[in-house]
């Protein structure tokens, strides 16, 4: 008769990445040291020393100022994991990006494009706690759609201030200033598209 197999012998419901290492090997190959880099990005030394060993984690707009001044992308930061299969990610196979906040309320980003592909565009699950969000403002190239699958979310560009419940879409020009929070008491989930990928 044949058993369940055992939690331990399931497979993880999410791989997490470790970024730090990639963030100091781009920091390298860029010929910058700690100061010049925390420098660029408005950090102190010691915080990003701390990302760099995965003794911190930064915020959403912290790890965009690190990939954007190492001429990175955070989508860029799943590429180094092959892709369990080339067309279908299964539920429980997607890698993950996790950052916390001081002040409370973590998100993490749930890559659904293969890590080999993604030559036009780039596509993530935001999962954002309550009180958790962007941590500030945020401009690159491109454009951004969205769909609220669960919870709500304050989303705001160029200043002005959208609030977004489960089935709500949004999109906007990436160069528009634009942040986030979940201002709600429940996990809010969202999915993310840019084209091209420079988020």
């Amino acid at each position: 008769m044949a058993t369940n197999p055992s939690r331990s012998e399931e497979r993880p419901l999410t791989v997490e990445l470790q970024i730090g290492k990639r963030l100091r090997q781009a920091r390298r190959a860029n010929n910058m040291s700690l100061k010049e880099l925390a420098e660029e990005v408005g950090c102190s030394e010691s915080l990003l020393s701390k990302i760099e060993n995965e003794k911190a984690r930064p915020s959403l707009q912290m790890l965009h100022k690190i990939v954007e001044k190492l001429g990175l992308t955070i989508g860029g930061l799943f590429a180094q994991r092959s892709a369990p299969d080339d067309i279908v990610t299964r539920k429980g196979e997607r890698s993950i990006i996790r950052m916390d906040s001081a002040t409370g309320g973590a998100v993490r980003l749930e890559c659904i494009v293969p890590e080999d592909g993604g030559e036009f565009i780039y596509g993530s699950i935001h999962v954002v706690e309550p009180a958790g969000g962007s941590k500030g403002t945020i401009t690159h190239q491109g454009e951004e759609v969205g769909y609220v699958l669960a919870g709500t979310l304050e989303l705001t560009v160029d200043n002005k201030v959208y609030n977004l419940s489960e089935g709500d879409s949004f999109f906007f020009k990436s160069n528009l200033p634009h942040s986030y929070k979940n201002n709600g008491t429940e996990q809010a989930r969202i999915l993310w598209v840019n084209s091209p990928p420079t988020f």
